[in-house]
């Protein structure tokens, strides 16, 4: 089989698979579209963990339920969980944050 060929079946594949994921409707989540912006509002506040030098980006889950998100995980202070709040709160969508970040001692 052709290198063109495995990448175009490869390509088929992994739409196919981002098209049923974006079907999915998990728990208490009414539509497809509410599914889909929640999963936009989490990239996003974990694009600006990634962008910020103040949040540790790889030590801290975000997840979000209709525009309620939820972080968990470690920081290493007291202001590295108040500031990853505060960055979640600046994303649009976000209509409120539960802060659930451990500090490590």
């Amino acid at each position: 089989m052709s290198m063109h060929r495995k990448f175009s079946r490869a390509m088929v594949l992994a739409a196919a698979v981002g098209l049923m994921s974006a079907c999915a409707v998990a728990r208490e989540q009414s539509t497809t579209g509410q599914y889909i912006d929640d999963a936009v509002v989490t990239t996003e506040v974990k694009a600006k963990f990634a962008e910020s030098k103040a949040v540790s980006a790889s030590s801290i889950s975000v997840e979000t339920l209709q525009g309620t998100v939820q972080l968990s995980g470690f920081a290493k202070s007291e202001a590295e969980k108040e500031q990853a709040e505060k960055i979640a709160k600046t994303v649009s969508g976000v209509k409120k944050v539960e802060n659930d970040i451990v500090v490590r001692p």
